[in-house]
C-alpha cells in the first residue's frame, strides 16, 4: 500500500495540539520521510519558513490559536518569499462541513483531512499531492493550487483561454 519513496521529502507540521503534533510526527516517521519540523501554530510556522525552512510539504490544523490555519494559508500563498509558498498544504481538521472545506480551498489548500486521521488516511492525502501536482494560480483574489482536478486541457471550455497557463 505504501509505494511511495518519501525519504527526501521534508513536512512541517503545524498543530496546537502536542499529541496529535507527535501522532503525525510518528506516523510520518513511519513512512520513512525526510526532515520533519514542527510548530505549534501557524505564527511559529511563519518563523520557521522565514528563518529558511522550505517544505516539500506542509500538514496544518485548522484551527489554532494565534495564527489559525486558513489565515495561515493566504499569508503563505500570497507571500514574495519562496520558502514554502508553493508547497502543498493538507489541512487536517475536525471540521467537516462542506463551507469549511471551500474556505479552506479558496484559501489555497490543496488537500483537506477530516480529523480522527489515520495513517492510510494521511498516506493518501501525501499520496495525491506527490503524485498529482497542481498548477499554481496566481490571480488577483487568489494564489495558490488551481482548485479544478482535472487537467485543463480535458475540459470543454479549455480553448476559450489565451493563456492556458494563467499562472
Amino acid at each position: 500500500m505504501y509505494g511511495l519513496n518519501l525519504e527526501d521529502v521534508s513536512f512541517l507540521v503545524v498543530e496546537d495540539n502536542s499529541f496529535m503534533r507527535s501522532l503525525i510526527k510518528t506516523i510520518l516517521k513511519a513512512l520513512r520521510t525526510g526532515p520533519v519540523k514542527d510548530a505549534s501554530d501557524g505564527a511559529e510556522a511563519l518563523q520557521i519558513l522565514d528563518a529558511g525552512f522550505s517544505p516539500d510539504i506542509i500538514l496544518l490544523d485548522r484551527d489554532m490559536p494565534v495564527l489559525d490555519g486558513v489565515e495561515f494559508v493566504k499569508l503563505l500563498r500570497k507571500s514574495n518569499e519562496e520558502a514554502g509558498r508553493f508547497a502543498p498544504v493538507i489541512m487536517i481538521s475536525a471540521h467537516a462541513d462542506i463551507s469549511k472545506v471551500f474556505e479552506a480551498r479558496d484559501a489555497g489548500v490543496n488537500e483537506y483531512l477530516v480529523k480522527p486521521l489515520s495513517p492510510e488516511s494521511l498516506y493518501r492525502r501525501i499520496f495525491e499531492v506527490v503524485t498529482h501536482p497542481r498548477t499554481f494560480v496566481k490571480a488577483p483574489h487568489y494564489a495558490g493550487p488551481c482548485r479544478r482536478r482535472k487537467p485543463l486541457e480535458s475540459l470543454p471550455f479549455a480553448d476559450r483561454r489565451e493563456d492556458a497557463a494563467y499562472a
